[in-house]
């Protein structure tokens, strides 16, 4: 009997690969069987279907969400990447509920958020490059900037911008990176190190009536490149007020337009410009230059907060030389992680 019944079971499934095949359809199509004759599978789920149409048009429709109250619409962009995460939510939400309407109006977030960031999840970076750049937000309150320093020193950046430098820390920064960068200056609470000559090294009027701004010429061995440092105001979330930012995009604005004067063909903007690319509140300066992430990154590149990056708020932005990779750093006795860039100076983007 058992060698009956074996022989029963191998000729209903088959042996071998159409077995195997029987198996697999057999997972697949189980769960659906439910739904066949179900004609409630096209009622069921409409609030579902329209949190997903609703989710779509926020994605498509970002840029259109006014800022007049409590900035809503940049707070929406700084955290634009993360409303994917309600994708498979209401998949899953779909299937319990085993609405076809659901599942089908899902389709358009999906659509929309790998339209916007697809390209983000795909590695684009490059061994190429011949310039090296790495910028931190150190933290006034770092608790050992000396550590810190050493860390940096050991990314290999060629050129390396500092923000939010106190004035009891910049003689350890000094010290720990004398004998990696012959080259520095420290304008206000901002500082660039380099290992080649710098010139036309200047304070830049960021409207706020203190220095967190800096400009200076870098001789690279395959040209002059304009290099930027800034560190733009901090904005806060606050029930009352929303999300307060108007400082920030005073300076932002500020700053673009000395990017707009720029003589140098060859730009890179080094700084915690407190926003992200998806910000228009940015745009002064996202019109003129891009970001590196965006162009050759890896992945999403977070910066802040260090414990658990939920936006990249430090950039790498470049005009003029190619972008080759970008990444975050390990990180420091900072809130903030480094990044990096590596750009080609020798061909023009």
């Amino acid at each position: 009997m058992a060698q009956q019944a074996y022989v029963t079971e191998t000729e209903d499934g088959g042996s071998g690969p159409e077995q195997r095949r029987s198996r697999l359809r057999r997972l697949v199509t189980r769960p659906l069987r439910g739904w066949r004759g179900d004609r409630g599978i096209w009622r069921r789920g409409i609030v579902l279907a329209v949190i997903a149409v609703l989710l779509a048009l926020v994605l498509l429709l970002h840029s259109r969400i006014p800022n007049t109250v409590g900035n809503l619409g940049s707070l929406t962009e700084t955290f634009l990447p993360w409303l994917g995460l309600l994708i498979p939510v209401l998949l899953v939400l779909g299937l319990v509920r085993r609405s076809a309407t659901a599942l089908i109006a899902t389709v358009l977030p999906v659509v929309m958020w790998l339209n916007l960031f697809g390209g983000l999840v795909i590695d684009r970076t490059s061994a190429n490059g011949d310039l090296m750049v790495a910028t931190h937000n150190v933290n006034a309150d770092n608790p050992d900037p000396s550590r810190t320093a050493r860390d940096l020193t050991g990314s290999g950046a060629d050129v390396l911008a500092l923000e939010e430098l106190t004035a009891s820390a910049v003689p350890v920064y000094e010290k720990a990176l004398a004998s990696t960068y012959k080259y520095h200056k420290v304008v206000g609470t901002v500082g660039l190190w380099s290992k080649y000559p710098t010139t036309a090294v200047r304070s830049v009027d960021i409207e706020l009536g203190w220095e967190r701004a800096m400009r200076a010429t870098v001789s690279t061995p395959e040209g002059q490149v304009a290099v930027y440092v800034a560190h733009l105001p901090s904005v806060r979330v606050k029930a009352a007020t929303g999300f307060t930012a108007r400082q920030r995009d005073k300076s932002a604005d500020a700053l673009g337009t000395a990017l707009a004067h720029e003589k140098l063909q060859r730009v890179v903007l080094l700084g915690d410009l407190n926003g992200t690319m998806n910000d228009r509140s940015l745009t002064a300066i996202t019109s003129q230059l891009r970001s590196t992430q965006g162009a050759a990154g890896g992945g999403f590149g977070f910066s802040w907060p260090a414990s658990f990056p939920m936006a990249r708020i430090d950039q790498v932005m470049v005009k003029g030389v190619k972008p080759e990779s970008s990444w975050t750093l390990p990180r420091t006795g900072s809130d903030h992680l480094p990044v990096a860039a590596r750009v080609q100076v020798s061909a023009p983007d």
